[in-house]
């Protein structure tokens, strides 16, 4: 069954065409600036052109939001192009994860989901690099063992150059050297080597709780770049949360 899986988050909206358990296909476009029904009718209609999409081969729609007022506007939208209604997922939606919190985002929820399906038989920590830099934590069995919300990189790196007169825009990337001699370098650094400390600590700190060594998961936009610079991240998968949503989802149609 051919699946389209939408990932409405603050920063990016993220879509991935599945048939059945597998992601084919996946693109991403900004959240902001706010669009109407018809704006997103028209701009997914574009991009099924594109990625060769038949609107009438697709069964099921899943939606996930941190966005609630942007959730009504895309099921509008999916209504209109597929004649279907979307299924809405939330941390209310059953699974094997059991959330055990009222106030669990549905992307965290998402991620806890994803690892449980994907990376049975061991406690796992999700890190996140979205606009909120999160580690949630879950055991063998689906118990969500808490969560970690921090200021997210990007979101961070924008606040301090909008609140500095002469600091530049730079290229989120692994610095020539730890100390800077120049002001991107600089920055460069502390971004990089500054969250990659805050992350590695995250994962000391939950071991240590948990009593146990952890298998770890990064997913989100920025993922990639501290990946390779540590051991403590066993694996990447830019459409983890995705995939989380589409476990959620696909029984619910």
């Amino acid at each position: 069954m051919n699946s389209i899986v939408i990932n409405i988050g603050n920063s990016n909206i993220r879509f991935g065409l599945f048939d059945d358990d597998n992601c084919d296909i996946s693109w991403v476009i900004n959240t902001k600036p706010y669009r109407t029904a018809d704006e997103l009718y028209v701009q997914m209609l574009m991009l099924y052109q594109t990625y060769k999409i038949e609107p009438g081969a697709i069964q099921n729609v899943i939606i996930g939001s941190v966005v609630p007022q942007l959730t009504k506007v895309m099921s509008s939208a999916i209504k209109k192009i597929h004649g279907i209604s979307p299924v809405i997922v939330d941390r209310n939606t059953p699974s094997g994860v059991q959330a055990k919190s009222k106030q669990m985002g549905t992307d965290i929820y998402a991620n806890l989901v994803a690892a449980h399906n994907m990376y049975p038989g061991r406690k796992k920590i999700i890190i996140d690099f979205g606009t909120a830099l999160t580690a949630s934590c879950v055991t063998e069995t689906g118990e969500t063992l808490g969560v970690i919300i921090a200021p997210g990189i990007v979101t961070s790196l924008n606040s301090l150059i909008s609140q500095t007169a002469q600091l530049p825009e730079i290229e989120l990337k692994k610095p020539k050297s730890v100390l800077g001699l120049d002001t991107v370098t600089c920055m460069q650094s502390g971004m990089v080597y500054g969250f990659l400390g805050m992350v590695e600590g995250f994962i000391d700190r939950i071991n240590e709780e948990v009593n146990d060594d952890c298998f770890v998961i990064a997913t989100g936009g920025v993922s990639h770049v501290y990946k390779p610079l540590t051991n403590k991240i066993h694996i990447t998968d830019r459409l983890h949360t995705l995939k989380g949503l589409y476990f959620l989802g696909k029984d619910q149609s």
